[in-house]
C-alpha cells in the first residue's frame, strides 16, 4: 500500500515552526514582493505569498505594477529595494510581461535578497557548496523527502527535467545528500528504461499525465512537480496519478503535494535572510 505525502501539512509545520523563531528571536523581516501585469494565476500565488508572511510574521510589501511598466521603471524599483535596509527579501513574480527581459531583472536583484534563489549567484554558491539561498521548489522537495523519513543517501534518484528553475538545483541538492543521480530530459534514450533505475522519482516535465506506471520501478519515490489545469477543470500532475501511485511506496499527489512546499521555502529563505548579510 502506498502513503501521500502531505504537503500542505508538511508546509503548515514549516511555516509555524518559522512563526516560533520570528517571534523567539524578534526578528523584524519584510518580503518585497513585485506583481506586474494582471495574470490571473500570478495574482493567486502574490495572495498566497501575503497569506504566508502574515502567518510567519513577516511584513508583506506589495509593488502591484501595471502590464505597460517598462523594463528601466522596474530595474529602478528593484535598484530601490536593494537599498533599502528595511526590505530582507525581494520578489519578483514571473512571468513577467513579455517587453520585460526576466533574465535581466533576475540579475539585478542582490544576491542577499534573492529569496527565490534564481540569482546566478546563488546558483552558483550552490553548485559549490556555500552558503546561499536555495531555489524554493527544489528546498521544498527535500523537505518533503526528509519529513516523510526517506533515507536519501545512497539511494538512485533521477529527474526528469532540466530547467534552471528546478531539474538542475534539484539535481545539487540530492549531489548534497549523497544519491547517485540522473538527470533526464527531450533528448535523453530509452527513458523509461532510465527512470525505472530510480529509487526516487522526481518528475518536472511540463507534460499533463505523461508519465504512467511504466516509467515506474516498483516501490519507487514519486515526486510530481508539474501543475495543469484540465478540460474538466480539475488539476493534474505531470504523472498519471491513479496509475502510477498503486506502484509506488510514497508519492505527492497534485494539488497538495509540492505547491505548498514552495512557499514554505520562499517563508524560511526570508526567515534565513538574517544569517546570510
Amino acid at each position: 500500500m502506498f502513503e501521500i505525502i502531505d504537503g500542505k501539512m508538511i508546509s503548515n509545520q514549516i511555516k509555524q515552526e518559522l512563526a516560533e523563531r520570528v517571534k523567539s528571536e524578534g526578528l523584524e523581516l519584510s518580503l518585497a514582493v513585485v506583481l506586474v501585469g494582471d495574470d490571473p494565476a500570478s495574482a493567486v500565488y502574490v495572495g498566497n505569498k501575503k497569506k504566508a508572511c502574515e502567518m510567519v510574521g513577516i511584513r508583506s510589501v506589495s509593488h502591484e505594477l501595471p502590464a505597460s511598466t517598462t523594463e528601466d521603471e522596474l530595474i529602478e524599483l528593484v535598484q530601490k529595494l536593494n537599498d533599502d535596509d528595511s526590505i530582507n527579501g525581494i520578489l519578483v513574480q514571473l512571468p513577467l510581461p513579455k517587453h520585460i527581459d526576466e533574465d535581466k531583472i533576475i540579475k539585478t536583484i542582490s544576491p542577499d535578497k534573492d529569496v527565490d534563489g534564481f540569482h546566478p549567484e546563488s546558483v552558483g554558491r550552490l553548485s559549490i557548496g556555500q552558503p546561499g539561498f536555495v531555489s524554493c521548489t527544489p528546498a521544498g522537495i527535500i523537505q518533503l523527502l526528509k519529513r516523510s523519513d526517506v533515507e536519501i543517501d545512497g539511494k538512485e534518484c533521477v529527474i526528469i527535467g532540466r530547467s534552471n528553475i528546478v531539474g538542475k538545483p534539484m539535481s545539487m541538492l540530492m549531489l548534497r545528500e549523497n544519491a547517485t543521480v540522473t538527470v533526464c530530459h527531450s533528448h535523453t534514450k530509452d527513458l523509461k528504461e532510465v527512470c525505472k533505475r530510480a529509487d526516487i522519482l522526481i518528475v518536472a516535465i511540463g507534460k499533463p499525465k505523461m508519465i504512467d506506471s511504466s516509467y515506474v520501478k516498483e516501490g519507487a519515490i514519486v515526486i510530481d512537480v508539474g501543475i495543469h489545469r484540465q478540460d474538466n477543470g480539475k488539476l493534474c500532475g505531470d504523472v498519471d496519478f491513479d496509475d502510477v501511485a498503486p506502484h509506488t511506496s510514497m508519492i505527492t499527489p497534485v494539488p497538495g503535494g509540492v505547491g505548498p512546499m514552495t512557499i514554505a521555502m520562499l517563508m524560511n529563505n526570508c526567515v534565513e535572510s538574517v544569517n546570510l548579510k
